[in-house]
């Protein structure tokens, strides 16, 4: 019997589980190197490659989430506000994007890594000089994020996630896991609205996809658990060389 016809889907669920084990460990879904890797290796253009990223994306940050929550258990009350907000940014971007030419938002796509990797290493650095505690996030700027979540989750698929994880602990001295705990609180609902949308523009490959899901569905969850065995120094560090590793990467392709 040929099974040749089967290698290419073992591949897709090999690399689904390898973008899942960094996407726990990040909280980012495995998104933020599916995108280029969609786009380099399978030749995707933008909008294909977001949209399909997407299908293993979407519940890859479900599942980060439960585990973040079993570990840190988020005021979903506080979160839910900020939810309804970022779904709505979401639907608006992600109608957007749909319309924008792909070479444009590849390269809108790449600078925005770069600009947030050499930022939040810059403030980074800065912060651990200084040292920054805890302190509550007042609720117009929950408000605010989740607006900004949203509308970066529909432009770019993750950058919400870029944008909350970071704020939160810069801003707010909010430990990194449990920033990525609540960024993907945020971003869950707006993933599946964000797909829906690429789906009906017709930016889905539907067979890359559900491989990528199954591959990341089984390794997400021992994402989340190493993200746990390292110390919130070398965590924000690995984030911020992966923001930039990606977007100049992007721009080179």
């Amino acid at each position: 019997m040929d099974v040749s016809f089967l290698l290419p889907v073992l591949a897709d669920v090999l690399l689904g589980i390898v973008l899942g084990l960094v996407g726990g460990m990040l909280g980012i879904g495995g998104g933020l190197i599916a995108i280029p890797i969609l786009g380099y290796l399978y030749g995707m253009d933008q909008h294909l490659a977001q949209g399909t990223a997407l299908v293993m994306i979407a519940p890859n940050l479900l599942v980060g989430f439960l585990r973040y929550h079993q570990r840190h258990r988020i005021d979903l009350r506080a979160v839910a506000a900020m939810s309804a907000l970022s779904m709505l940014a979401t639907f608006v971007a992600a109608r957007f994007a749909a319309r924008i030419p792909a070479p444009q938002l590849h390269v809108a796509f790449a600078a925005f890594l770069i600009v947030l990797g050499v930022y939040f290493m810059w403030e980074f650095r800065a912060r651990a000089r200084v040292g920054a505690a805890e302190r509550p996030v007042p609720a117009k700027a929950l408000a605010l994020l989740g607006i900004i979540c949203g509308a970066m989750s529909g432009l770019f698929t993750i950058g919400g996630v870029l944008i909350v994880v970071p704020a939160l602990v810069t801003l707010y001295g909010m430990k990194q896991t449990r920033a990525q705990g609540v960024a993907l609180a945020l971003v869950v609902p707006g993933a599946f609205i964000a797909l829906g949308t690429y789906a009906h523009a017709g930016h889905v490959d539907w067979r890359v996809g559900v491989a990528l899901a199954a591959g990341g569905l089984a390794s997400v969850s021992a994402g989340v658990a190493l993200a746990h065995r390292f110390s919130p120094l070398a965590l924000r560090a690995a984030f911020c060389a992966v923001l930039l590793a990606a977007g100049v990467g992007m721009l080179l392709t």
